[in-house]
């Protein structure tokens, strides 16, 4: 497989492409089969049918490019993104293994905010306040250290694995294998990579459209010309 770059995100998150098969070229040739014709490079012509593929929302051909991942985030990040289930998904489990170290989010000062307004409607704002700032992460870190320890304490008890992770929060790392076509990966960046998205996420989400730029550029280049939009 050779040497990967690993993609860092948030303080202990990581993004990793393990393998890829993906090109623009794939997405020409899996439309180009309904006519019996196959290219083996990149054209003007072919540039002009994905960017129609895109605009006129003909996703089947982006379907037989594919990426797989591995990504390291909070478990309720992870919860977020087991919702496009257009993808596979193998997580670590706790019921099996029990980690060296255990990772936990918290955020930094700056990414703290507030919900203002209704459900459905609401925004969220920055908090200036420094005393609630330090508070919030002396908070945090409490939590997660007690929940730590209260895992080490059933472990070295003998209780059950499956039962002593009950224990730990959910800003939790954990490690998961995520295989998606380009049509789902586009789905996902369209929701994810978006001002409305949460802003953890969005960090992810930022460096996937990044990977899927330099692997499918046109296809990428489409997607943004038709206003980053789901297919």
């Amino acid at each position: 497989m050779g040497f990967t770059t690993v993609y860092n995100v948030l303080d202990y998150g990581e993004i990793e492409l393990l393998e890829s098969m993906a090109s623009d070229l794939d997405v020409v040739n899996a439309a180009r089969v309904s006519f019996s014709a196959y290219q083996k490079n990149i054209d003007e012509k072919a540039i002009g049918l994905i960017n129609y593929l895109m605009k006129n929302r003909h996703a089947t051909p982006f379907e037989h490019s594919m990426f797989k991942f591995r990504i390291k985030a909070p478990i309720f990040v992870t919860r977020e993104w087991m919702r496009h289930r257009w993808s596979s998904f193998n997580e670590m489990s706790m019921r099996y293994h029990i980690p060296e170290k255990i990772d936990f989010y918290v955020p930094l000062k700056k990414n703290i905010r507030k919900q203002v307004g209704k459900p459905g409607s609401y925004t969220f704002e920055s908090i200036n306040n420094e005393e609630i700032l330090e508070k919030t992460i002396l908070e945090i870190n409490h939590c997660n250290q007690h929940a730590y320890n209260s895992y080490k304490t059933l472990i070295d008890a003998g209780v059950a694995k499956e039962l002593a992770r009950m224990v730990l929060p959910v800003s939790q790392y954990t490690e998961f294998i995520w295989t998606v076509n380009a049509r789902s990966l586009i789905n996902f960046i369209s929701l994810r990579n978006d001002s409305n998205a949460q802003y953890e996420i969005n960090e992810y989400a930022k460096i996937v459209e990044k990977i899927f730029a330099q692997k499918m550029p046109f296809s990428h280049q489409a997607f943004i010309d038709c206003a980053r939009i789901a297919i």
